[in-house]
């Protein structure tokens, strides 16, 4: 299983790091500079706004199915064209509950438009996931991987020519832009779509009441998951766009520096969806997942804390470099958001783990009380820090959760590698913010000082055991 889980995490990453860099810094960067911080600020936060709610989209069913369809791939032909029809039941209710919920809190009628088509996109994202948990629960990866970068790589191809090719008379606007997305994702999921049909045989499409009841009670508890981590992960930008009033523009500056934290978390998602139905299939053939879980932290958390230390200490010169005017506040904002990302990480290994083992019971109370302490916390900074307030909340939410996490894993499966493992990414930990701190120093220009304190910082990941070359060949080679 190491074996299949390196090879296809450097596939996935390959894929992804070709493609998405360029969609988030090229097209989505560019974009938020064109239309302006506040306009793409309403835009985040409605964005965002669709993602509570996706608890009534997809009710846990995308993360039950991977770990089920891991556990039992000859399911596929019969749950599959029951559950398409439940799906579609839910996203009906889903676009009824955003809608109701947008009146209430006062969206006006353009950002009522904006809502419903943003819903309509959520839910072809939330199909797309469900086929590729289909398709990576009976372990084809590699198609996986391909789908994970696909919708990217369409956007790209039909933005780049209203951004740098003036083929159009108007200059691109945030409708065109979630116009542009939708369609991506649609193309995405008819792919999809046939790959899983083409595996599954032969389907009918019926909907079952007593079938769709217990799909939903099994699946209940992925659910309300779900929704708790939506609400600490995203509540950010909605409460800022609706607890200060400046038409966007706080928005947009917590929008700048989230841009790479949800580019860097990426990599640690894609690792995620790698590893569910690895863990889920192991675990039901009694093996030990120690090695695995050893394996895949600390690869994850190395390139997390490289990642956020460089960003940390050249955070004013990353985003003058990205975006126009001011970003003095944006830049204190990514320096805060940037260090979440090894909460992140850390959630993705032990969250998952925990998820297909089926400790949902723990999961879901440590959950909430991460959505409590994120909205408690949000409700007294914003006022007064406005973005700023909002980056410390996310940090510290993210320490808390995987934190908790950390402890309820260990008490579960008893590691003997916890302690260990954890002094040896202290040590990491102190060397890597030590050599960032340091390469601001050298009198070359900063980007050569940023590549030169990444080099070292790999070297020393090798140094101290946190990355092990001949046992990544070895494993890869032998697996």
């Amino acid at each position: 299983m190491k074996k299949t889980f390196i090879t296809n995490l450097i596939l996935v990453l390959t894929l992804n790091l070709s493609i998405k860099p360029f969609w988030i810094l090229g097209i989505d960067r560019t974009i938020q500079n064109i239309v302006g911080k506040p306009e793409y600020g309403v835009y985040s936060a409605l964005l965002s706004f669709t993602f509570i709610f996706g608890i009534i989209l997809d009710f846990g069913i995308t993360n039950f199915n991977n770990r089920n369809i891991a556990q039992n791939s000859h399911l596929l032909s019969k749950h599959f064209s029951r559950v398409v029809i439940l799906k579609l039941g839910l996203a009906l209710l889903y676009l009824l509950v955003c809608s109701l919920a947008g009146l209430a809190v006062g969206y006006d009628a353009r950002r009522m438009k904006l809502l419903f088509i943003l819903c309509f996109m959520q839910f072809l994202i939330s199909f797309v996931l469900y086929l590729r948990s289909n398709i990576s629960g009976m372990h084809l990866f590699k198609t996986d991987s391909i789908l994970s970068a696909m919708d990217r790589m369409i956007g790209i191809a039909i933005c780049a020519p209203f951004i740098w090719g003036h083929f159009f008379a108007h200059n691109i606007d945030v409708m065109d832009y979630v116009y542009i997305q939708t369609a991506a994702y649609f193309i995405v999921a008819v792919i999809a779509f046939i790959i899983v049909v083409r595996k599954a045989g032969f389907i009918k499409f019926e909907w079952t009441r007593t079938f769709s009841l217990m799909i939903l009670k099994k699946s209940f508890p992925f659910a309300v998951l779900v929704m708790l981590m939506s609400f600490y992960n995203r509540i950010d930008q909605a409460m800022l766009e609706r607890l200060i009033h400046d038409n966007g523009e706080e928005n947009g500056i917590y929008v700048q520096a989230f841009r790479l934290l949800d580019a860097t978390n990426m990599i640690a998602l894609l690792a995620a969806g790698l590893l569910l139905p690895m863990f889920a299939r192991m675990l039901k053939m009694n093996e030990s997942v120690e090695s695995m879980v050893k394996t895949a932290y600390t690869l994850l958390f190395a390139l997390a804390l490289l990642v956020g230390s460089g960003c940390c200490f050249y955070a004013d010169k990353i985003m003058h470099m990205l975006y126009v005017g001011d970003v003095t506040e944006a830049a204190m904002v990514f320096r805060v958001l940037m260090c979440c990302f090894m909460g992140t990480t850390t959630q993705y290994v032990f969250g998952t783990l925990l998820t297909a083992n089926g400790n949902l019971k723990y999961l879901n109370i440590i959950a909430g009380c991460g959505m409590t302490f994120n909205i408690v916390v949000n409700l007294i900074l914003i006022p007064h820090f406005h973005a700023l307030g909002a980056a410390i909340t996310s940090l510290a939410t993210q320490l808390l959760v995987p934190g908790l996490q950390i402890v309820v894993a260990q008490k579960v499966f008893k590691f003997t590698i916890i302690p260990k493992m954890m002094f040896t990414l202290f040590i990491f930990a102190v060397g890597t913010v030590g050599i960032a701190y340091g390469s601001t120093y050298l009198p070359f220009d900063w980007r050569v000082s940023f590549m030169a304190m990444v080099a070292v910082s790999g070297i020393w990941a090798f140094v101290t055991g946190v990355v092990n070359i001949k046992s990544i060949l070895k494993t890869v080679k032998v697996g």
